[in-house]
């Protein structure tokens, strides 16, 4: 039965890429750059919908405090591609730092394009980390949040990767907060295969980090330790070891 969800899904998930290629995207180029977001962000919301109503894939918000007025930067964990559409919503405009290639997917890519994310080359890691530097400032200044995983690539449920600290540096040089997500959306839209399963996911929306005055390191061993202990909370999946993944990823 999940697999005919599954697959019904995303008979849907395309059409709607074609559909939004056709109607959204022509509106989107008329448009300002953040009123782009509010075009292109009605496909995210139903790809949320048709996801909860054919596949019975719900979730659960938790955020203590409201998100700040001004931008920030967002560092979530990556699991699945349900944070990569649904946190375009949390906080629009917001800018998201990606791998290049996916630039290139036809339709899907294109439509990205008007977003003006930050597409990184990934066998160039000196050259991309200066580039998210002075995009990832520029963007700031234009009143755009950013959104990066610090992992780099999607992490299965109960396995965990050293956290980059670029985020952290970009937030730390524009004195923005950072906002720090957790998330056990692998969990039923796995990365590793097609079918979904039906559940309830959870998404926790941490409290503001001020970086004024404080360094890098300070604010990124702080993030990762927030996620690392949000998902041992809301995770169905047992979390590494402390002790022992420390060790392994050199924390």
């Amino acid at each position: 039965m999940n697999a005919l969800r599954s697959l019904i899904f995303y008979i849907g998930y395309v059409l709607a890429i074609i559909l939004s290629f056709l109607t959204l995207v022509p509106v989107a180029l008329c448009l300002p750059l953040k009123m782009r977001f509010k075009a292109l962000n009605l496909y995210n919301r139903f790809i949320i919908f048709w996801l909860r109503l054919v596949c019975g894939i719900r979730y659960t918000i938790e955020m203590p405090e409201p998100l700040p007025e001004g931008p920030c930067v967002l560092l979530s964990n990556h699991q699945s591609e349900w944070e990569t559409i649904y946190l375009q919503l949390l906080k629009p405009p917001v800018c998201t730092v990606l791998k290049k290639e996916l630039l290139r997917v036809p339709v899907f890519g294109w439509a990205l394009r008007l977003l003006e994310p930050i597409p990184l080359d990934r066998s160039k890691p000196s050259s991309a980390l200066k580039q998210v530097f002075r995009e990832g400032a520029q963007r700031l200044q234009d009143g755009l949040s950013i959104l990066i995983f610090p992992e780099g690539t999607r992490v299965p449920p109960g396995a965990r990767k050293r956290f980059n600290k670029s985020g952290v540096h970009i937030a730390c040089r524009a004195g923005v907060p950072v906002i720090p997500i957790a998330h056990n959306a692998g969990e039923y839209w796995p990365s590793r295969t097609w079918i979904k399963s039906p559940g309830r996911l959870t998404l926790v929306v941490g409290p503001a980090i001020p970086t004024k005055g404080r360094t890098p390191d300070e604010v990124a061993a702080y993030v990762e330790g927030w996620i690392e202990d949000q998902l041992r909370r809301i995770s169905d999946v047992p979390r590494p070891d402390a002790a022992e993944e420390a060790a392994r990823i050199g924390v």
